[in-house]
């Protein structure tokens, strides 16, 4: 069945499961492909619970999407948001950043206390510490580092997990989900709005 943009019953509500930004914003997506960003926080356990579904969504997705992340800042020094961008600039991601979860969220490790306790775990999980500490340093990783903030505020993103799709619509848990829900409803309620943003957006680009 062709999507169509028209409301149905079943159909998320704009302003209930999802918000449309005030002021649209320029996303990084070739072509026709649509945009989904993920803000995020490796100290979030609600970012740890859904990281593992939001991966299989992503993949079931292909082609018709772009997926990146932005980790929300702490304050001016950040060493989770410094460690992201700088593995994000490597293509190094998917080498440590379920492993980084883990730590934090199962084995309770306080590896984000400082950067160097940080830094010694994602180089001890097969990350080349040369390279690392090259793009670590970099001036591209600390510029990327330091707009962060003003990244979050152009998205008026005030937590995490939250998602914006083709820099237009944003939703989360706790936009999608409902009072009562369980975690993981909430979570698949999410991924549901997603799916149907996803494709108003691949609508409205043709």
């Amino acid at each position: 069945m062709a999507f169509t943009t028209g409301a149905r019953a079943a159909d998320p509500k704009e302003g209930v499961e999802y918000q449309r930004l005030s002021a649209p914003q320029r996303t990084e997506a070739p072509g026709k492909k649509v945009e989904v960003l993920e803000f995020f926080m490796y100290t979030c356990p609600h970012c740890h619970s859904l990281d593992p579904q939001l991966h299989e969504w992503v993949k079931k997705q292909g082609d018709k999407i772009s997926f990146r992340r932005v980790h929300f800042p702490q304050g001016g020094s950040d060493p989770l948001a410094h460690a992201y961008i700088t593995l994000e600039a490597m293509n190094q991601v998917d080498a440590v950043h379920s492993k980084i979860f883990q730590a934090i969220h199962v084995n309770r490790s306080r590896i984000y206390r400082d950067e160097k306790e940080l830094n010694a775990f994602i180089v001890a999980n097969g990350v080349d510490k040369a390279k690392y500490d090259q793009y670590f340093n970099s001036f591209a990783v600390q510029t990327k580092l330091k707009r962060s903030a003003q990244v979050v505020a152009a998205y008026k993103v005030d937590s995490a997990p939250t998602i914006v799709i083709d820099g237009r619509y944003v939703t989360s848990p706790t936009l999608a989900g409902k009072p009562g829900q369980s975690e993981t409803a909430s979570q698949a309620a999410t991924l549901a709005v997603m799916d149907y943003l996803v494709n108003k957006a691949a609508a409205e680009k043709k």
